[in-house]
């Protein structure tokens, strides 16, 4: 575990004790202070995942592939502080919303692909990343970060959000974490673990780096 926040995030205090920051425009309503901006836990699995404590090894700069970027909520924090930020979804409403939060941030480009078919956009994303994010609902959670390991370097980090009721919503949350747990030392060496409560229910965050 590490009390160490990447390069570019901070703790400010935004009138009610101090959080999560990370400087940029604003997207979703969040507190501002200045150019500082509110990171929310409770609406980011990588943000309850650093409040966790967990060592994500991202720093400033970093090349990121971030998996399931929605509406741009969590990937809008990572391109503020991080460098080119690769960010891939599959649904067309969330992509356009992306587009918007794209267009202050020249470094952060959307990819309208599906992260089960890496060999659709590998053209595109650039080879030897420093990290892959990677926050999807769908089955086969382990099988989507271990065909996308390609893209990640020598001591580059996979942080993942692993929901539980996208693998099996009638199975006991820890037996799903096992199992997947188990496909993912297939491709991936675990660095750390942690659920993710009160923030986000039967979610397990997990920090491993390439085989």
């Amino acid at each position: 575990m590490s009390d160490d926040l990447p390069a570019g995030v901070d703790r400010h205090d935004f009138g009610d004790g101090p959080a999560l920051a990370t400087k940029g425009t604003p997207e979703y309503g969040e507190r501002t202070d200045g150019e500082w901006r509110r990171w929310d836990p409770n609406r980011s699995k990588l943000g309850a995942t650093i409040e966790k404590g967990l060592d994500t090894g991202l720093s400033g700069g970093d090349s990121v592939l971030y998996l399931g970027a929605a509406n741009g909520t969590t990937v809008s924090h990572v391109a503020d502080f991080a460098g080119p930020t690769y960010a891939v979804e599959f649904a067309p409403r969330s992509a356009r919303d992306l587009l918007d939060v794209c267009e202050s941030r020249p470094y952060l480009f959307p990819l309208l692909k599906d992260a089960r078919k890496p060999e659709t956009y590998a053209h595109v994303v650039e080879a030897d990343l420093d990290c892959i994010v990677q926050d999807i609902a769908t089955r086969g959670q382990a099988r989507v970060a271990a065909e996308n390991a390609r893209f990640l370097g020598d001591g580059g980090r996979l942080v993942v959000a692993i929901k539980a009721r996208s693998e099996d919503v009638t199975a006991d949350p820890e037996d799903v974490f096992e199992d997947v747990l188990a496909e993912l030392r297939e491709t991936y060496v675990i660095e750390g673990r942690a659920r993710l409560e009160p923030y986000h229910d039967d979610h397990l965050a997990v920090v491993a780096s390439p085989r």
